[in-house]
């Protein structure tokens, strides 16, 4: 499929799915080649211009991603990626203070629950769930079905002034660790 052109991988979390992101790039013909999850989205096969830039987008909410290409020498290219208009590390960081992803099996099913903090959206498998939010003693609790599953989002106060909020999923009443992805 990629050939011997592959050049550079990336895994981008999103909301609704970890994407892998791959880039070849052909250094005698110009050929650029972005695969997102083994699709091709991007196919420029004579280019002369063998630096600049491939603009895609990823998941349903169209991220914008970047891959520059830059010459560091000879025939030596760097290749990095952006999303949403940020390096793939600041993106990364960023998205890790403003959501929160948890990795479960429900029935033997690998299941990716991610909740965005800033809309209290909550997506399972790259589907955004159906939810019920409500107001309790202390502090606020998103309920949503996985299956035949009760769920439960609790947001609570951390005591702490920079971890103000914290976040867990309850599975059948169960807490679940959270992931670091």
């Amino acid at each position: 499929m990629l050939g011997g052109d592959l050049v550079a991988t990336w895994d981008v979390a999103l909301s609704d799915n970890v994407y892998k992101i791959e880039f070849a790039h052909g250094t005698t013909t110009g050929k650029r080649i972005v695969y997102v999850n083994g699709q091709v989205v991007v196919r420029k096969d004579w280019l002369f211009k063998l630096v600049g830039k491939e603009t895609f987008t990823v998941g349903s909410s169209n991220t914008k991603a970047t891959i520059l290409i830059e010459a560091v020498g000879g025939f030596a290219y760097e290749y990095t990626l952006e999303v949403d208009g940020k390096s793939l590390q600041k993106f990364t960081d960023n998205r890790a203070k403003t959501s929160k992803t948890w990795l479960l099996k429900v029935k033997g099913e690998d299941c990716r629950v991610v909740l965005e903090k800033d809309t209290m959206d909550i997506w399972c498998n790259g589907q955004k769930m159906d939810t019920k939010g409500e107001f309790v003693e202390d502090g606020t609790e998103t309920h949503f079905m996985l299956g035949e599953h009760e769920c439960c989002i609790k947001a609570t106060s951390g005591g702490k002034k920079k971890s103000s909020i914290v976040h867990s999923l309850l599975l059948d009443g169960e807490k679940v660790p959270a992931s670091t992805q």
